[in-house]
């Protein structure tokens, strides 16, 4: 007996230890916002009521049950009415409301204060990527970047070590300044999504062809991530959301880049590249853009993935391939990059496309062809 106490002691004294582990798994992250912290403190508010009515209604239910079981000798009472009680119980649930719906509007109201932000960024969903857009009062500093899962292939179908940010790392994150507040307009380009980050306490969905708000001051530079929260197709669970808060200073200097790169951008447009550079950046769009539907060997996933290799697509005319990669293919997997892609990107990936696996076509795009394409497709 001795050594069976002793073993429930150790038993119940390492359930004591883990408990507050088992609580940060089990419950809500408290945040690192002030938003964050205010539901956090609301969430427990209403986690305690509940828990006292709980005790209350079923400690009152097995003490009845209990001490008044027809066993005991107790017969059932026969009343029609009790008005004392009837208001009891109609006063104290709404006291309780009460109580539990003031600091739930108040959190509410804070939530949805947009006002008196210092930068505004658009929040664009796409299957299955995530598009940044700085909104500056000068329209000549805005920019955009697409934000895309950087987990390999091979760790997904477990040819290499998962790393520690498996699903949850991207190539481009994005980037805010701490304690400044940001406003984001949340919209989605194809289907419903949901951006959302649960250390900074939002979440909102991003609805084709609407915009909806939220905002948050992060006070600690860090990096924080969040998932795509809606049901959005086959890759759902391959849309991560990164946000890397920075010191104020190396925001500005960084933006600052960003804007000198959007410029150098724009010229490219209108610039003749060699074959070599085509390659290289075609390379680069294809593998972020193309590879996971139609692998990085060409070779697709047929029938709903086609093949690139010695296919009409490829070794076809390239007029026809350029609308293929801008309009995408209706009734397919195929989608538009017209709005995704550059003219730049466009143009060096097809010519990628024509000029990899075997593949010759024989021709060159250059960024003013698919310019003229889309020229042509807008009756300019």
């Amino acid at each position: 007996m001795k050594n069976l106490a002793r073993r429930i002691g150790s038993v119940a004294a390492l359930l004591l230890c883990a408990a507050p582990a088992f609580a940060d798994e089990l419950n809500m992250p408290r945040g690192v916002t002030d938003i964050s912290r205010e539901i956090y403190d609301l969430h427990m508010l209403i986690f305690i009521i509940c828990c006292v009515i709980g005790a209350v209604v079923f400690s009152v239910m097995f003490v009845s049950i209990i001490k008044h079981r027809r066993a005991a000798g107790h017969e059932p009472a026969d009343f029609h009415e009790n008005t004392q009680l009837e208001i009891i119980w109609t006063i104290v649930p709404i006291i309780i409301l009460v109580a539990m719906a003031v600091p739930a509007t108040q959190v509410l109201i804070a939530m949805y204060d947009t006002g008196g932000e210092d930068m505004t960024v658009e929040v664009r969903g796409y299957q299955w990527k995530w598009q940044y857009k700085y909104l500056d009062d000068d329209y000549n500093r805005t920019f955009s970047f697409f934000s895309n899962m950087s987990t390999t292939q091979d760790e997904i179908n477990d040819k290499a070590e998962k790393g520690e940010n498996y699903l949850l790392e991207v190539d481009n994150p994005l980037r805010i300044p701490a304690n400044r507040k940001v406003r984001f307009l949340v919209t989605a380009e194809d289907v419903i999504h949901a951006w959302w980050i649960p250390d900074f306490g939002i979440k909102r969905d991003a609805v084709p062809g609407m915009l909806n708000e939220l905002w948050t001051i992060v006070p600690e530079p860090g990096i924080y991530r969040g998932q795509c929260a809606e049901l959005c197709g086959k890759d759902h669970g391959f849309m991560p959301v990164v946000v890397e808060v920075m010191e104020e200073d190396a925001f500005d200097a960084w933006y600052a880049e960003e804007v000198e790169r959007e410029a150098i951008r724009v010229e490219n447009l209108s610039k003749t590249f060699t074959g070599e550079e085509l390659m290289a950046e075609g390379e680069s769009v294809y593998n972020t853009f193309c590879a996971s539907c139609h692998q990085a060997n060409g070779r697709g996933v047929p029938p709903v993935f086609p093949s690139l290799v010695g296919t009409p697509v490829a070794t076809g005319p390239r007029d026809e391939h350029i609308r293929m990669v801008l309009d995408g293919v209706p009734g397919t997997s195929m989608q538009a990059f017209g709005k995704q892609l550059d003219a730049a990107q466009v143009a060096a990936v097809v010519h990628y496309e024509r000029h990899s696996w075997g593949n010759n076509a024989g021709d060159t795009t250059q960024p003013r062809d698919v310019i003229a394409i889309q020229d042509q497709a807008a009756g300019n």
